[in-house]
């Protein structure tokens, strides 16, 4: 199947788009990964929002952001598959979606991630480099990767 992808700035998005986005961050991030969190972190307004609909319904996500905007470098993050649709190649396409996304409205720049430390070897399929030390974010492993 297909993934329709839309990307919107912060104000243009709709009350039912923000609506999906946030039930889909909490099945993930908090439910499924049983890890309480700040994920309203007042960086939604900065990002680009990247939505993947499948049969009109959500199941792909990540935010991107301009140099400065999160990181120093231009990064994406908050990237999900919705559990029931993952291993079906949708994650290989979010990060292309999220990259292309960078180099048309930013330019060739270097992208910093924050990855969870389990999907270091699916993030390196996509040139990215791991940068320093596992470290905790939030109780979670995570690695510094970046990506020319």
């Amino acid at each position: 199947m297909k993934i329709k992808w839309v990307n919107k700035k912060w104000n243009k998005l709709t009350t039912e788009e923000l609506y999906s986005i946030l039930r889909l961050r909490s099945e993930v991030f908090v439910v499924e990964q049983d890890c309480v969190y700040q994920d309203i972190d007042n960086k939604d307004q900065k990002a680009i929002h990247l939505l993947g609909y499948l049969n009109n319904e959500l199941l792909a996500y990540s935010r991107v952001f301009d140099e400065g905007d999160y990181f120093k470098e231009t990064s994406f993050g908050r990237a999900i598959i919705k559990k029931e649709e993952r291993g079906l190649g949708y994650g290989d396409e979010l990060v292309k979606e999220s990259l292309k996304i960078i180099k048309n409205e930013y330019g060739n720049k270097k992208v910093k991630i924050s990855a969870q430390a389990h999907l270091k070897n699916f993030y390196s399929k996509h040139a990215f480099k791991t940068k320093g030390n596992e470290y905790l974010e939030d109780g979670i492993p995570h690695v510094s990767m970046e990506s020319l």
